[in-house]
């Protein structure tokens, strides 16, 4: 395995390589089981796996953690030497020293609302800095998680609109044993606060049962913002939204429907997504490893 810096250095050491297959795992480091997942499922398709590690500041808001973002490259280089990364790539910076002057812009149809609608920006410097690294890796497929879902359908949106050579591909969500998702920022949460954000999951599954009983999409909501209100959680948002085009959802549930929330818990913002209609062997709350890859 290579760890390179250079975005020159990295296509020369791409360059014999372009008649295998070759896949991009985008992170911002701080790898955990939810990344690990992408990287196997990259392994299993694609003969070259490049995983970036790059902090972006972009997508950071002016009162967000970009400068306690956790920061593990020795930790995470050995998790991508032991699933047989054959690249890292870990720039210092992927901006010009005046500042990035061109960027791209997501429609706010996509953009200004869910995680978009508070923090503003967020996307278009997402979708910039994965342009960019598209054009340095040129790779085959790119692999995303759906923790992120709103990130996954504004970059499959990209891909569709810019004409991009690229197929991109899904994982899903990675959850702790309690079925906490598994995230960077869980590392911020006190023990105290990690139970209690568990009942976001819990919430999503109590959404699930209701809808699965025929629950009118308002009902649903409704009873999921009471549960939260129970244990003093005021989320940023608890929205059920179409899954791929993320209209707002009709009143009956539907199989292309997802439960989105967001909530701060002690100082960490956390994001949760779950299918509002579970699968059949799922309904049962004690059931605590969905998503599992």
């Amino acid at each position: 395995m290579r760890t390179i810096a250079s975005p020159e250095e990295l296509r020369r050491a791409l360059a014999p390589l372009r008649q295998d297959s070759i896949a991009l795992v985008p992170t911002m480091g701080c790898l955990h089981e939810g990344h690990i997942s992408l990287i196997r499922k990259a392994k299993r398709l694609a003969d070259v796996v490049v995983v970036s590690i790059y902090v972006n500041p972009l997508q950071f808001g002016a009162n967000e953690d970009f400068s306690r973002y956790p920061r593990t490259l020795a930790q995470d280089a050995q998790i991508c030497a032991d699933e047989g990364v054959n690249f890292i790539f870990n720039p210092s910076n992927l901006y010009a020293a005046s500042g990035a002057q061109i960027t791209l812009t997501v429609h706010s149809d996509m953009s200004d609302l869910l995680c978009g609608a508070a923090r503003p920006g967020h996307f278009d410097g997402v979708a910039t800095v994965v342009n960019i690294l598209f054009n340095i890796v040129q790779p085959n497929i790119a692999i995303f998680g759906e923790k992120d879902w709103q990130q996954l359908a504004i970059l499959r949106r990209m891909v569709a609109d810019l004409h991009i050579p690229i197929t991109i591909m899904a994982a899903p969500l990675v959850r702790e044993p309690s079925g906490l998702a598994w995230s960077s920022r869980n590392r911020y949460l006190s023990d105290t606060e990690r139970q209690q954000a568990l009942h976001l999951y819990q919430t999503l599954r109590l959404m699930q049962q209701l809808a699965a009983a025929g629950q009118s999409i308002d009902t649903t909501l409704e009873q999921g913002r009471q549960a939260l209100a129970t244990q003093q959680i005021t989320p940023q948002y608890l929205e059920i939204r179409q899954q791929q085009s993320l209209r707002p959802s009709q009143a009956k549930p539907s199989s292309e429907d997802r439960i989105f929330i967001a909530a701060t818990i002690g100082q960490t913002r956390l994001i949760d997504n779950m299918p509002l209609l579970p699968h059949p062997s799922k309904i049962n709350m004690n059931t605590n490893t969905e998503n599992l890859a």
